[in-house]
């Protein structure tokens, strides 16, 4: 049964981890990629359809992304999609596809979106921590109905905060990362 729970908080960390990576790749650090598209939706005949499910998007150079719908008919929503999304972009469209020229981030902007990655690497901590008042919580509960000893229960624990520790050192390490990709002109 501690085997299982270390288990459990382990795959909750990685889960919070790969959380915080999705939510950092919608990011924009300067750079073109077709993640920061993601939170896009289009509104396809009523419904709100995420962009990439309705057009191809393609990387041709390191500051432009090329917009290719599936149906040509839908490019005007398309682009007036981009246009009014809080993502700060230019769409051109020229009739087949749509650029989108990847502006320079200012210095500003650049210590704004580091705010947000440092507020996502906390909400992950914040996964992490509550992953571990459970597995703690499922350790005591054992220990109180005495399906595991005293002494095991002490170096579940134990393994419990190692665990922790290396899951924080790990959402901080994604952090930094992501800082520094911000950051870099």
């Amino acid at each position: 049964m501690i085997d299982e729970t270390l288990e459990e908080l382990t795959e909750a960390i990685g889960n919070a981890h790969a959380a915080l990576k999705r939510d950092l790749t919608k990011l924009r650090t300067g750079r073109a990629s077709p993640d920061i598209l993601n939170s896009i939706r289009v509104d396809y005949y009523g419904s709100m359809t995420p962009l990439n499910q309705m057009a191809s998007i393609t990387v041709p150079e390191a500051r432009m992304l090329i917009v290719k719908p599936y149906d040509k008919t839908t490019i005007q929503v398309i682009e007036k999609a981009i246009a009014t999304s809080p993502l700060d972009l230019n769409p051109q469209n020229d009739g087949e596809i749509i650029r989108i020229p990847i502006p320079m981030l200012t210095e500003e902007r650049r210590r704004e979106i580091t705010k947000v990655v440092r507020d996502y690497g906390e909400k992950c901590k914040i996964a992490i921590r509550a992953a571990r008042h459970d597995a703690k919580g499922i350790l005591e509960t054992l220990k109180k109905e005495g399906e595991v000893s005293e002494d095991d229960a002490d170096r579940a624990m134990k393994k419990v905060e190692a665990i922790v520790q290396e899951g924080n050192a790990g959402t901080d390490t994604i952090v930094a990362k992501k800082e520094k990709d911000v950051m870099e002109i």
